[in-house]
């Protein structure tokens, strides 16, 4: 399976949060499962620590790529036709972080794991 990470998801895995469900702990923890995380994903950890809501998220970003690397994770790029299909959903919400992710899972054919329910309005595969 190939999986894409939701913010949440990457964070929660990363400080061993028990927020994490099993389900989405035991499908990352596969090592038959591809794991992926978007540039768009470093975009919001970036955007939301500047702004204050992760202020805890600060090491996060600075070692970004150090604790991606280090999971065996890939770093999934954001292409013009990832925006071009975010950006043409017909949906709401308007959050640009959701939409690239949905975008993203839905052209590479990803399992986008989350457990926020806006996902539900997208033609995604979601693993919670």
């Amino acid at each position: 399976m190939r999986l894409l990470l939701d913010t949440h998801a990457l964070l929660w895995w990363w400080t061993d949060d028990p927020q994490l469900s099993a389900r989405a702990r035991d499908a990352i923890s596969n090592p038959g499962n591809d794991v992926l995380v978007s540039a768009a994903t470093a975009w919001e950890l970036a955007t939301r620590h500047r702004i204050g809501k992760l202020g805890e998220a600060g090491e996060a970003v600075a070692r970004f790529d150090e604790l991606v690397t280090a999971d065996g994770f890939q770093h999934l790029p954001v292409s013009y036709y990832h925006c071009l299909r975010a950006g043409g959903y017909a949906v709401d919400p308007c959050d640009p972080f959701d939409r690239m992710l949905a975008a993203q899972a839905e052209l590479e054919r990803l399992v986008l794991v989350t457990r926020d329910p806006a996902f539900g309005m997208f033609a995604v595969e979601t693993c919670w």
